[in-house]
Parts: C-alpha cells; structure tokens; sequence
C-alpha cells in the first residue's frame, strides 16, 4: 500500500476534519472507562483527539508518517498530550499494555492480505490486558452486490485554511470474486490555475460478512464475539448502499 502521503493527508484532514458526536459517543459508551486503550490505524486523529476529549486515555498507532505529524500538530494546538506510534498493524509492537483496542471507519479493510489481517488480530490481542476488549467498525461496499462493469471514477475538492485546493481524482476497480477494490488516486494542490504539488498513491480494501470476520477474530485468538450496528453513517446503512457493521470481540 503507498497511500497516505502529506497532499492526502492535508485533504482527508480537511474533508473528513474530526468524527461527529453520534461516533465518538458510540465509542466512550463501550470502551472501559478509567482505563488505557489503543486507536489502531488512528490516522490524523479524526476520532483520537474527540475522544481525548471526551477523558478517554488513549495512545495511537499508524504507519503514516504524515498521518502521524498531522495528529501531533493538532494534539500540539489544542494543548493535548498523548502516546503516538509508527507501526505497522501487522509487526505491531508497543511499550504499553490496553484495556481495549479498536480500528474505526473500516480502516481494517486496507489490510487485504488475509494473512497480514490475522497477524494484525494477533498483535492487537498480544498487546491486551483484562478486560481485553476489541472493537472494529467494518463495511461491505455497495458494490459488493452490484459490481460496475468500467472503473468508478470520482473527483472531489478540498478547501484548505489558506485558500489553496486539493483535488482528489480516484478510478477504482472492482474485483467481486477476489473482495478486493483497488484504487489509484491522484492528488493536485492548486492555488488558482497552479499545481503547487502533486501526489499519486494506491490502495486496497476488501470486505469481511459478519460470519467471516467472527471466525478471523476467532482464529486470531479472541473469545466471545458479538455484532452490534455501526457508530458510522444511519448506523447500519452507509452512503449508496454500504452497509456497515461493528464487531467486539472480548480477548
């Protein structure tokens, strides 16, 4: 996966800016109170920094180095003060033990390789202690059930705070039998009619049914595992047709 460059993390940032009340509600309800839990795959801190917010202790991990300076430029405005880590999800290797974990926004989906995914599940349960909670919030695309014949294509555009704009042009494709969505994206930063910079970046996502991703935690060690609906959009019907669903699986 090459993605999550600096163009792509100042447009997430500005696109996405910080999760809304219903989501980081969601999760200061079912995270152990009093106690420290990990955001793996924490990004620029979307959900991190509302959380903190909210007293919730919590360190994060991401293997962008962008993403990771983004979240602790914000932490540093705000005058916040927590444990960040770059690492992979898969080697994951942390000083620290948790009372929970959790990956937001499917972000666990960029892990295709079934492998890397099982390894993840390992490391995140490896890095548990009492009451040993993990929370995922996954989605099955639209596409799933109605697989475009052409690539899908899709532009948006990011205003920044000095007036500058980041275009986002993505082409997608679509592989129902392999689970897989692949997607190239090209990121402009243009103040008026000049490109100020320029970033392309790949990745990959794939989608798990409630049974399968219960038998991955189960594999992976875990215990008891429950659905429960979605902190996302309409809780369990994303944008067009996705639908989403959370899982907690006890250690």
């Amino acid at each position: 996966m090459s993605a999550y460059g600096p163009l792509c993390t100042q447009f997430y940032d500005a696109d996405k800016t910080y999760a809304d009340a219903a989501e980081v509600a969601w999760y200061a309800a079912r995270l152990p109170p009093n106690d420290l839990v990990l955001e793996v795959m924490s990004g620029s801190g979307r959900l991190l920094i509302p959380l903190l917010d909210r007293d919730v202790e919590v360190h994060g991990c991401d293997a962008s180095a962008a993403m990771l300076a983004s979240c602790e430029a914000r932490l540093d405005g705000m005058g916040y003060q927590t444990s960040l880590f770059r690492q992979d999800a898969t080697t994951l290797d942390l000083p620290f033990r948790y009372a929970a974990a959790f990956i937001a926004s499917g972000s666990f989906q960029l892990l295709v390789d079934p492998i890397g995914a099982r390894a993840a599940l390992e490391r995140i349960r490896a890095h548990l202690i009492a009451p040993a909670v993990l929370l995922l919030d996954l989605f099955i695309p639209a596409e799933a059930e109605h697989p475009p014949a052409d690539p899908l294509v899709e532009t948006r555009t990011a205003t920044l705070p000095d007036r500058t704009r980041i275009t986002h042009r993505s082409a997608s494709i679509v592989d129902v039998a392999r689970r897989r969505i692949d997607t190239t994206t090209r990121y402009e930063k243009r103040s008026g009619p000049m490109i100020l910079a320029r970033e392309d970046e790949t990745l990959a996502l794939t989608w798990y049914s409630e049974d399968e991703i219960a038998a991955l935690l189960t594999a992976a060690g875990f215990g008891a595992v429950a659905i429960e609906s979605s902190p996302g959009p309409l809780s369990a019907t994303g944008p067009e047709g996705e639908r989403r669903f959370a899982v907690r699986a006890d250690g």
